[in-house]
Order: C-alpha cells, then sequence, then structure tokens
C-alpha cells in the first residue's frame, strides 16, 4: 500500500473566539458518539484496554477524561471547522 495522505490545507485558517468555543462542544459529542457505539456494541469500562474482553478505559463522561485524551477529540473537532471554513462555507450562531 502506497497511501499518502492529503488533508484539506487549513494553515491560513483564523477561527473566531466563538468558533474556538464551539470546538469543546464538539469534541464532548465526538466522545459521547464513540462512546455510545461502542456500549451498543458489547463494550464495558475496564482500567486498561481488553479487546478481546471489550473493555475501554475511556468509557467515562468526556469531564472525566485525561487532557491528552480529550485532546485526541479538540483536535479532530478544530481542523474540522477549519477545513469547514477552508472550503468556503461559514459557521454562524444563529440567535433564538
Amino acid at each position: 500500500m502506497n497511501y499518502h495522505p492529503k488533508p484539506i490545507n487549513t494553515e491560513e485558517v483564523q477561527l473566531s473566539g466563538e468558533i474556538l468555543e464551539l470546538t469543546e462542544h464538539l469534541a464532548e459529542n465526538a466522545h459521547d458518539i464513540w462512546a455510545a457505539q461502542r456500549l451498543k456494541d458489547g463494550w464495558t469500562y475496564g482500567p486498561k484496554r481488553d479487546d478481546t474482553a471489550k473493555q475501554h478505559p475511556c468509557l467515562i463522561p468526556y469531564a472525566d477524561l485525561p487532557d491528552s485524551e480529550k485532546q485526541y477529540d479538540r483536535n479532530a473537532a478544530l481542523e474540522s471547522l477549519k477545513a469547514i471554513i477552508a472550503l468556503g462555507y461559514r459557521i454562524e450562531k444563529v440567535e433564538a
């Protein structure tokens, strides 16, 4: 296999403070989606990852995750937001 990832270039994208705040909400949501799928597939919490026993230490609320684990979700959310803008879309909050 000769795979060469080519992510969208987001180097020039600057995010507003309001959009940066959105990153944390999206990161928590991504964790919850991941955890819900794991639980649906029969996984449970365990102190260390064990694929055979279907146990994972990150099957806990986002707020209780170590910062190193949160950062993985934050990076994915941040880069997704930057990619949306780099592709020419706008993100704006609609006041209810």
